[in-house]
């Protein structure tokens, strides 16, 4: 969603708390329609857990609409335990069916008289596009729909009057992202992840036979699965229904593979969406492609046709988190609607929870099809949003490299180097920064191990064939280490004078921070410092200043999630266990705050919130009840530096103490397993677009510098580049410092905490949650789909 001429609604205005609100009285009916998709269950839990809290009742209504409509055991009260365990399954368990009778007047006083039964006046829908604007004008016939249900008797007169008014609320569930007004709905990143888990596998046997690969995924209205895992692995050939390839596209594919086969890489991808068309409208298929590359060039080829498979599985940490602040908004929102209140769509953007007028959205959505169906290419992708039309331009930018006598020449080198811990999507990001680099003229130079590699002179000039394939590759290729250039300042300047070296990025965590600070202060004593240089975030521990997400915490937080899966079935296989898992961060707990979030557990202790032995009592209390439940297991997670004295051994001899006879307790540390490992699609995303946004920076700075000479002495010139909400910020390092808490290694301010009680509330236990700042409508004109930043 383009917000930039969007006005934002007044924070302070509408800043409420939850004891404000109260559910009771009231009930809420949730329902899955439409296709299913992973996470749809972690919305559930949310929807039913945060309306429970609250003092509502709330049903589950099986079978989507068609359950409405038949009612009876279809609508059945939910309790608290109706939702354990459920948060790691795909799916939904309260099931979705197609409707057509819910399509008719018919159908529609059938299901209301339904809702009437259970005295039901608030509705959250998890679909799509045609799943919400039934719920809209089942909403706007509904008074009239009670009034024709009294006359006929099926209902007295004054529960017309006791349930006049029924609040809507949607969430979108769909792997295609096909819905314009959320930067991500649920279930696409986890799509995402099993496309490149297949793309990871089918590589592997494609190089050992060098084999051209067709792969088909879905996306019949939308080619966004498409086109993120075509950048995600760096394929060589996309095609999708917004942007169908140019006359000619044929010839001009064919070469390319042939080239690519002279270059001795063995292997083609081309990613098809099932919905590719040429700019006639007419499809294009992957047997087509398939065809066309044994007809024209004889490869060994093959298709790969996912289906559902891309439904399954189990939900991503993104899809769980975002599925459950979703749900929990819905709930706030419902709460707070009036008659008034049209209805609305529970929307991310960036990593904020907001309200969307329903019907505004769907005519947008509605629009980007009219776009491609009327051949308006251009407008169809500008309608799906900025960050759609940057994934398309950076995909071209980076899949196809121009002829040597097409690159205009700049003089200038380039450096780059990764500093501290290794992070899954490091290598992603070195591979787009070559690549921008050079197709912007520039001569790139990987600096090997640091910058004690630097200061030793481990330099080389790297191009643009040097990174194929790094995309996917975990840790770090050029090596890292977390040594700051305080010490070799000399050498560092001797070796940049020798290199000749102009600009210099820096990709790394909080050792790359410190480091820039180091290169900042040293430029007065060395004039070879006085070049463009920007850090881009890289670490799992989610640390660094001026940005919302590093590279790689998004690869460590699935790893702790997967582990916390199977940890929650062995307790459950055993029952009354207590899991005590220990997470990395450093003194940052956003790896186990998150991972406590997306894996359902009881407690997570972290740094930014103190805590005391009072407190680890009420977390044991809090067990010793649930082990009276059905869910006779517990988890909970620990960030490795939350308190010196409440180490980890430490709270499992008290757990295994205080529990002695309810349950018993183990321990599991992760340690460097977090850092290890495929980058998940959103870092190798996030890697490879915000590394070239950076490379972009330098050109731009180095091209004003052209001719004249100049020095970069300005703070303006050394940056950290981060993403801040949903927006690419470069900040220059000196302000930054007033930000840092350097004794710590973290920021001042970090967004997370905001959801910290949000894991509590989910966990059954009390806590005071701020409703984000809504209060009203925002209304957006397009869809933009931007970073999955909720995480």
């Amino acid at each position: 969603m383009d917000r930039d001429n969007v006005p934002t609604t007044p924070k302070a205005s509408f800043r409420k708390f939850l004891e404000h609100l109260s559910g009771a009285g009231k009930a809420i009916g949730v329902l899955t329609s439409g296709g299913d998709a992973q996470g749809m269950n972690a919305a559930v839990r949310a929807v039913v857990r945060m309306g429970i809290y609250v003092g509502a009742k709330v049903y589950f209504i099986y079978e989507g609409y068609q359950g409405m409509v038949d009612g009876g055991s279809n609508i059945v009260e939910a309790d608290w335990e109706s939702v354990s365990s459920i948060l790691q399954v795909g799916g939904t368990i309260i099931g979705s069916a197609r409707c057509k009778a819910f399509r008719t007047r018919e159908g529609r006083l059938s299901a209301a008289c339904n809702l009437v039964q259970c005295g039901i006046t608030n509705l959250c829908v998890i679909g799509g596009d045609g799943s919400l604007t039934g719920a809209n004008i089942f909403r706007e016939e509904w008074s009239g729909l009670l009034e024709e249900l009294a006359r006929n008797g099926k209902i007295d007169k004054g529960e017309v009057e006791k349930y006049a008014h029924l609040n809507v609320v949607g969430m979108v569930g769909s792997i295609d992202n096909d819905f314009c007004g959320t930067d991500m709905t649920i279930g696409t990143d986890s799509a995402l992840h099993r496309i490149i888990e297949v793309v990871d596998a089918i590589m592997t046997t494609a190089q050992s036979h060098q084999r051209t690969f067709v792969l088909e995924v879905m996306g019949r209205h939308c080619g966004y699965l498409a086109l993120v895992s075509a950048l995600a692995c760096g394929a060589d050939w996309v095609f999708i229904p917004e942007s169908p390839p140019e006359e000619g596209w044929q010839e001009t594919m064919c070469v390319k593979l042939s080239e690519n086969r002279a270059r001795k890489k063995r292997l083609n991808i081309i990613i098809v969406a099932e919905g590719a068309i040429d700019n006639q409208n007419k499809p294009i298929t992957s047997e087509q492609i398939k065809e066309l590359v044994v007809k024209q060039l004889g490869y060994d080829t093959r298709v790969t046709i996912l289906g559902h498979v891309q439904r399954g599985g189990t939900p991503s940490a993104f899809d769980r988190i975002l599925a459950s602040r979703m749900g929990v908004e819905a709930v706030v929102a419902l709460l707070q609607a009036t008659p008034e209140t049209p209805a609305c769509v529970v929307s991310l953007s960036g990593n904020q929870a907001v309200r969307l007028p329903l019907m505004e959205c769907v005519q947008t959505t509605q629009d980007v099809q009219k776009a491609m169906d009327e051949r308006r290419f251009k407008d169809a992708v500008q309608l799906r949003g900025r960050s759609f039309e940057d994934n398309l331009n950076i995909y071209k930018r980076l899949a196809s490299k121009m002829p040597d006598s097409q690159i205009p020449k700049s003089s200038h080198n380039v450096g780059i180097i990764n500093v501290g811990a290794p992070a899954a999507g490091m290598n992603a990001a070195v591979r787009s920064a070559v690549r921008v680099g050079i197709s912007n003229g520039h001569k790139m130079f990987a600096i090997y191990d640091g910058f004690e590699g630097f200061a030793r002179g481990q330099i080389k000039e790297i191009g643009w064939s040097d990174v194929g394939g790094w995309t996917g590759q975990g840790g770090s290729i050029l090596g890292t280490k977390r040594t700051l250039p305080g010490k070799h300042l000399e050498q560092i300047a001797a070796q940049m004078r020798k290199h000749s070296l102009n600009a210099l990025l820096i990709v790394g965590g909080f050792e790359a921070y410190l480091g820039l600070l180091e290169l900042s202060a040293a430029r007065e004593q060395h004039e070879e410092l006085c070049v463009p240089v920007v850090m881009v975030p890289a670490t799992v521990s989610n640390n660094v200043p001026g940005s919302d997400f590093s590279i790689g915490a998004d690869t460590a937080l699935n790893t702790i999630t997967d582990t916390c899966d199977r940890i929650k079935q062995s307790a459950s296989g055993t029952k009354r266990r207590v899991f005590i898992i220990e997470t990395m961060g450093g003194f940052c707990g956003y790896l186990a705050n998150m991972g406590a979030l997306a894996a359902g557990a009881d407690a997570a202790y972290i740094f930014e919130e103190p805590f005391d032995i009072r407190d680890l009592q009420s977390n044991v209390e809090h067990l010793t009840q649930k082990m009276k439940t059905s869910i006779q297991r517990g988890l909970v997670l620990r960030n490795e530096s939350c308190n010196e004295n409440y180490t980890t051994d430490f709270i499992y001899q008290l757990y295994s103490e205080e529990g002695r006879g309810v349950f018993d307790c183990r321990k599991n540390v992760l340690g460097h397993m977090q850092q290890g490992g495929a980058p998940s699609p959103f870092d190798r995303n996030f890697g490879t677009k915000i590394s070239a946004r950076a490379m972009q920076w330098i050109s731009t700075k180095l091209k004003e510098a052209r001719g004249a000479g100049k020095r970069f002495v300005t703070d303006e010139s050394i940056c950290v580049l981060g993403i801040c909400k949903r927006n690419f910020l470069f900040q220059p390092v000196a302000e930054l410092k007033k930000e840092t808490d350097f004794e710590h290694r973290i920021p001042r301010e970090q967004w997370w905490l905001k959801l910290r009680p949000l894991m509590k509330i989910l966990a059954k236990y009390k806590a005071s949650f701020e409703v984000s700042d809504l209060g009203q409508l925002e209304h957006v004109p397009s869809h933009g789909y931007g970073e999955p930043a909720a995480i």
